[in-house]
């Protein structure tokens, strides 16, 4: 049979994978839940329909979302992770030996167990590294409650602001990401992309928000073929640090970490934008 996976980025705009084998289907209490095979992008899942990882492409987003904070403050020891229930933040974040704490708030559990056991290649390090604590709850409410000053880093890895990933994308949630954070915190949240309207409304909604509440926001950007358009962005929120003034390359390099898309060349290279993402986020 012709199977395809179809998602539509816009009304007119779709793009598909084929399928080998549909793997699993449920329903949880938060949201529709699959996972596919393909010969191209190896195994992969979808949340509500829409694209969240694959075998062959989530190196790119998750070196993105934790090795550009690492390189700027190579001391973080206790960071939270907001969402990233495939388990690919959290590897990559305690490959880093000096990392002392990391709790990861996901909503969902059956997206962790599930890849668990279909994905294993992000979600190795879940229930698998003493330093990681699993948190089946709300991001929102745990950060309400969550101490002063209590993280270094926190890494929002949600979906897009619908459904159980709306509430990552409100002034009340970055006041306290920054009200949690250090003195010498970073803040990193998937920004959306610049490219389609809906999601460039997005992107600038958050970003509005975030410069508002941090002293130095910027955005970088990275290529991720199967989300929208491929262009895609984070935001790096900080109170003390700015991603180009403060890197520290030789600190991170020191690490010895091999990373197949992040190096501390291309971490200058991300934060340069394009005149049209520059103009729209100066407008936001």
């Amino acid at each position: 049979m012709d199977l395809w996976y179809t998602e539509n980025h816009q009304e007119d705009t779709k793009f598909s994978i084929k399928v080998k084998a549909h793997l699993h289907s449920e329903k949880s209490a938060f949201q529709q839940i699959d996972f596919f095979e393909s010969d191209t992008f190896g195994k992969f899942f979808t949340l509500d329909g829409l694209m969240m990882v694959t075998e062959k492409d989530e190196f790119i987003y998750h070196d993105m979302i934790t090795h550009v904070p690492m390189a700027v403050n190579p001391e973080i020891k206790k960071v939270l992770i907001i969402g990233g229930g495939d388990g690919g933040t959290a590897r990559e974040i305690l490959r880093y030996k000096s990392i002392e704490k990391v709790d990861m708030v996901e909503i969902d559990e059956r997206v962790v167990r599930l890849c668990q056991k279909y994905i294993p290649q992000t979600a190795c390090k879940l229930d698998a590294d003493p330093r990681l604590c699993l948190h089946f709850e709300d991001g929102l409410k745990f950060v309400q409650d969550a101490k002063d000053a209590s993280y270094d880093l926190i890494l929002v890895d949600s979906t897009d602001p619908i459904g159980p990933g709306e509430g990552l994308f409100t002034y009340d949630f970055y006041n306290n990401c920054k009200r949690i954070l250090s003195e010498v915190g970073i803040l990193i949240n998937q920004h959306e992309s610049p490219y389609y309207d809906s999601y460039a409304h997005e992107m600038k909604r958050a970003h509005s928000k975030i410069k508002d509440t941090f002293p130095i926001a910027q955005v970088y950007q990275f290529h991720m073929p199967t989300y929208p358009s491929g262009h895609w962005l984070f935001g790096f929120a900080s109170k003390k640090f700015h991603p180009l003034e403060d890197l520290k390359a030789d600190a991170w390099n020191a690490f010895g970490l091999h990373t197949r898309y992040y190096n501390t060349d291309l971490h200058k290279g991300a934060f340069m934008l394009p005149t049209y993402v520059k103009e729209s986020l100066e407008n936001a």
